[in-house]
Formats: C-alpha cells, structure tokens, sequence
C-alpha cells in the first residue's frame, strides 16, 4: 500500500492501533478487509489534507457524519477543507463518514463506534429520530462536543448548531414563489428528501405559514423520501405532476432539482417558479442554464470554519460565546452566482 505519511498519523485518521495500520500497510494476514477500507481511506483523507501534515500547533482531529446526496457531501468536504488552513495555529483533521442514505441502526452503530474511538468533535448531519438522537446523547455524555450541520436534532445536549434558520429559509422561498407567480389559483410542489430530518421539516412549516398568510390563492402538493437522489426524486416528481395539472411552482427543499426539471419537460409542462438550496455543481449548472430562478445559500466553507470553532470553545480554547450565530441566507439567481461559491 503505497503511502507516504508517518504510521501514526495514519493510525490517528483512521482509528485504529500502530500495530494494526503497520500490518495493513504490510500485507500481513489475519487483518479483516474492513479495517483494510479503513486505512485506504484514512490515507486518501490524509492526501486531500496533506497541508494540515506535520504542522506544530494543537491537533484535533473531526468526525463527519452526514447522510445526504453525494453533491452536497462533497461540497461540505470541500468547504471544510477550504476552511482548515485558516484555523492554524490550531490543526484541524477530519474523519468522514457520508452516505447518501443510511439505516438507523447504522447510524446509531456509527455513533457508538465513535464514542468508544473517541474524537476531538463530531459534525453530525443526521435524522431526527429517537434511536439517532439516544446514541448522540451517549456521545455527548462522553465528553465529546456533537455539532449538528444544517439540521438540528432535538433534546440531545448538542454543543452547537451549525446553518441557517430554516424557518426564515422557507419564508423566503414562499415570498419569492409567491410574488414571481402572481395573483391567482395556482400549486406549488414540496419536494423533501426525507421526513425524518428536523431542518427540512422546518423548512417546510415556514413555507405553509407564509403562503397561507401572503398568498392564501396558492396551493401545495408534497412530495417526500425521494433522498434527493435524481432517479428516486424525478420518479415522485413526474407522478405529482400528472395527478396535479395546477403545479407551476417548486420549493425544492431535499434536492434533486435537475430530475424534477426533468419531469416539468417529459409532461410538456412549464415550471414559472422554481427555488432550491445550495450552490453544488447541479445547481450552479441549473442556475446558469436559466432553469431556475433561485437558490437559498449559505457559506459552507464558514459554516464549517464555524463548526471547528465551536470545537475550539468546547475545549475552553475560546469563548462559548464567540463563534457566530446562524448563516445569513444569500438569494442566489443566475445573475450573482459567486465564482468560487463552494
């Protein structure tokens, strides 16, 4: 296994013993192919952040946790990595563990295992569900500082959350949609990718709650657990807009918006009203081809600059108080799409 790191770095990143990660770099047997994963990806880890390598400051090293569609993954990894020089003289390394869905019960096996590892922090986008939110308590009870990413999770004891106000998001989505489409009956399609994520579902009541008290003639159809995986999203898109003929508005809240685009076309029909979250690589295309009219952004590179803080003051390396607040929600249309927006 070609690498060109120290062993105990490569045991930090990975989890594991010296003894262990020096019989996987060395082939010796007995060594089950899991933990062989392990160490390929904790150099892999190491390569992207071979910068963060053998600088002098205190370490800490991160763990990843996200169940989410590979765009928006890659784009937090990518913001986190943007982030990390920027925090010197403190070393920030991160551990990833991304899934674009994920059992329950393997998220909650994933928690435990990280508990009884041990990490300096946890960056945790999960579901808000009773066994999810039982295991982050127990690593929270052990001393490990838990940030929750985009999505809060309720009653948990949680040291942070990281993101923008959902609620306020969803309002602006319905202000928007709502002033584009004008007086007049018309729907709006929802699309989440699950219902078991908090932030979605707040997005969502603060959607209903502005356009019943804005626009009352506007209407909504629903859509969920589409993951905010094309096929799966495009698929409960296509059938919406055959049931409901009125749909010329979405509020994409979970994604997927190039399958839902997708759908309006195979029907012939015509999206007047189209708001999404998040400038990944599908969306700036989306926004630079004119086929939708907005997306709801924050800095992902801050929000994670802010994630290591709140580790920082976890530790009473800073203030509790000092590491910001939520993220302002920027309205991004193809005429402002920043040039290195991730």
């Amino acid at each position: 296994m070609t690498h060109s790191f120290l062993l105990k770095d490569i045991a930090l990143q990975a989890g594991l013993s010296l003894a262990t990660v020096d019989r996987v770099i060395n082939a010796r047997p007995g060594v089950r192919q899991h933990t062989v994963r392990r160490v390929q990806q904790a150099i892999g880890e190491l390569e992207q952040q071979r910068e963060q390598i053998g600088l002098s400051g205190r370490k800490f090293v991160v763990d990843v946790v996200m169940e989410a569609p590979a765009r928006f993954c890659d784009a937090v990894r990518q913001g986190l990595e943007q982030a990390l020089p920027s925090l010197q003289p403190a070393i920030f390394r991160a551990r990833y563990h991304l899934a674009e869905t994920r059992r329950g019960p393997d998220t909650v096996t994933l928690i435990d295992q990280l508990r009884r590892r041990g990490s300096n922090g946890v960056f945790l986008k999960a579901p808000d569900v009773p066994e999810v939110r039982a295991a982050t308590a127990r690593i929270v009870e052990a001393g490990i500082p838990v940030v929750a990413l985009v999505t809060d999770l309720a009653d948990i004891g949680r040291h942070a959350y990281v993101g923008i106000d959902n609620r306020a998001a969803g309002e602006t989505a319905a202000y928007l949609i709502g002033e584009w489409l004008g007086p007049g009956p018309s729907s709006v399609l929802i699309t989440l990718s699950s219902s078991r994520f908090r932030g979605e579902e707040e997005r969502e009541i603060g959607f209903r709650r502005a356009l019943r008290d804005r626009y009352p003639e506007l209407s909504i159809t629903e859509i969920g657990d589409g993951h905010g995986i094309d096929r799966t999203t495009g698929s409960l898109a296509l059938d919406a807009l055959r049931r409901h003929p009125g749909i010329t508005g979405v509020y994409s809240i979970g994604g997927g918006n190039r399958a839902i685009l997708d759908a309006f076309t195979a029907l012939g029909r015509s999206c007047r009203a189209f708001v999404g979250h998040d400038l990944d690589a599908d969306n700036i295309t989306l926004l630079r081809a004119g086929r939708i009219g907005a997306v709801l952004y924050h800095d992902l590179a801050q929000d994670m600059r802010n994630a290591c803080l709140h580790v920082l003051s976890s530790n009473n390396l800073l203030p509790r108080s000092a590491p910001p607040g939520n993220s302002n929600i920027q309205i991004i249309t193809p005429f402002n799409i920043p040039q290195y927006p991730l």
